[in-house]
């Protein structure tokens, strides 16, 4: 009785593999009967993807899959398998739209329109009124959606050194033609610690006496600054000197012929030049001053810095979407703009 057990248990897989592979097989048969029933005359077999689907199955499942096929050619099974093997990794190799997610409408509409309104702002400066807005986005997005070319973004300043800049002024001249071909003489005193603009004024006769005079109008608070950087000009006369010494104040001179030495200076007045002056027909003094203290107060409290991490001279706060829409306020008369959130 036991060894007859034995073989009976001995003997069952044989038997369970052997039943598995009949009711294959009549599966097969039963298949390919339904596929001719299907035909309606015409003497090619006509397969539907389910067809192929079960026989690419019964490939992988049942090893003596080829002795009932009729209806096709063993090739054309294994040709099957492999382009369902093909589309399988294909669909497992596919691509799952890697990157930055897509920024909202609102924000490429605000981009282009600040783009618009603003002729010489660049993707910097965009970028910095976008922060100031709440808005999340990378200064490179704002120049994927700009409308134009933009232009290289500008050298890093480099002068004197950076624990002065707290204690150092710098001061400088610029030359203004009016709409009746007369000269006028602008002149500037900036900080250097935020860049933030401490007085402009404008004559058509520059003294030695009138430019000190602008330095004290500057410098009327205690303790005055320990440094101020000028260039070599003439205009800096004994009397300038004089009076800058009493208040306290050492002159550092820039080298000959060498600008970029007072780079704070010359980059402000570049800056005036293409945001301001270029854009507007000077008639006389008093218009000319009238046009610089609307761009110095501008310049002050909404122009952004790449040097100050995209804040204004006077810094700005941070205004969440939660306070309302965005709002766009003429500056320097119209040609900039300054963007808060007001409740409707």
């Amino acid at each position: 009785m036991g060894s007859a057990l034995r073989a009976l248990l001995l003997t069952l897989p044989s038997l369970l593999r052997s039943n598995a592979a009949l009711q294959a097989e009549v599966l097969a048969l039963r298949h390919q009967v339904t596929v001719l029933q299907r035909q309606h005359g015409g003497r090619r077999v006509r397969l539907k993807r389910a067809d192929r689907i079960l026989w690419v199955w019964l490939l992988r499942l049942w090893s003596d899959w080829r002795s009932p096929l009729v209806i096709v050619q063993p090739e054309t099974v294994l040709r099957w398998h492999r382009r369902g093997f093909r589309l399988y990794w294909r669909w497992r190799s596919r691509s799952r739209r890697p990157g930055r997610p897509k920024i909202s409408g609102e924000i490429r509409a605000l981009i282009r329109k600040m783009a618009d309104a603003n002729p010489t702002w660049g993707a910097p400066r965009i970028h910095g009124e976008l922060l100031k807005l709440g808005f999340r986005v990378s200064e490179s997005t704002v120049s994927k959606y700009l409308n134009r070319p933009q232009k290289p973004p500008s050298q890093r300043w480099r002068t004197f050194l950076a624990n002065h800049l707290g204690e150092a002024i710098a001061v400088d001249y610029a030359v203004v033609s009016t709409l009746t071909f007369q000269l006028l003489f602008v002149f500037v005193v900036l900080s250097l610690e935020r860049r933030r603009v401490l007085h402009l004024n404008v004559t058509a006769h520059p003294t030695a006496a009138w430019t000190a005079q602008q330095v004290v109008e500057a410098c009327g608070w205690n303790p005055a600054p320990s440094y101020l950087i000028r260039d070599r000009d003439g205009i800096y006369g004994d009397a300038f000197r004089r009076r800058v010494a009493s208040l306290g104040v050492e002159e550092i001179l820039i080298a000959p012929r060498a600008p970029w030495q007072n780079a704070y200076a010359e980059r402000f007045l570049g800056s005036l030049r293409r945001e301001c002056l270029d854009q507007v027909l000077v008639l006389n003094e008093q218009h000319c001053r009238k046009v610089l203290s609307r761009y110095a107060r501008y310049y002050n409290r909404s122009r952004t810095h790449l040097a100050l991490a995209k804040d204004a001279p006077e810094p700005r706060a941070i205004q969440r979407s939660e306070l309302g829409e965005v709002v766009a306020f003429p500056e320097v008369g119209g040609f900039h703009h300054r963007y808060e959130r007001r409740a409707a």
